[in-house]
């Protein structure tokens, strides 16, 4: 699908905040609400907008650690792998990646004691590392139209 001017500005908006209104998007981007209903639909439709969900802090939600862990697979364990991740509830994002690891993942636990019940889960099906995240520097920034 080919995005105009038009349509970055109005997915720039969605992304800093999927709840505001097409009236509101439409005030911003010079078009009228449902000129912004219809591109948003089309979008959606395209597969340009995959979906819509709600950011929860994992602080408030009473989990304290979030950490990265990176898991090189052992030979011959990684499709069993990518089939049970699915299942782990404490993962948050998963990505199959290139170089040394095979997998990188975003967790969120209750404390120390969950972070070794997962790791213990884990090392059946290759070797670990775990970062425990201290920050969030940069925190979902928006795709924005090249230049």
């Amino acid at each position: 699908m080919k995005l105009d001017e038009i349509n970055w500005k109005i997915l720039k908006c969605l992304q800093q905040n999927a709840r505001q209104s097409n009236t509101e998007i439409a005030k911003k981007v010079g078009v009228t609400s449902p000129a912004v209903a219809e591109r948003i639909r089309k979008m959606e439709d395209g597969g340009v907008i995959e979906g819509y969900f709600a950011k929860l802090s994992h602080t408030e939600t009473n989990h304290q650690l979030k950490a990265i862990i990176t898991l090189r697979a052992f030979m011959g364990r990684l499709k069993p792998f990518l089939e049970t991740v699915k299942t782990f509830d404490e993962v948050v994002n998963c990505y199959r990646i290139t170089g040394n690891e095979n997998i990188i993942m975003e967790v969120v636990l209750k404390n120390q004691q969950h972070l070794e019940q997962l790791i213990d889960r884990l090392i059946t099906y290759g070797e670990t590392r775990t970062h425990i995240v201290l920050s969030n520097i940069v925190n979902n920034n928006p795709i924005l139209k090249k230049i």
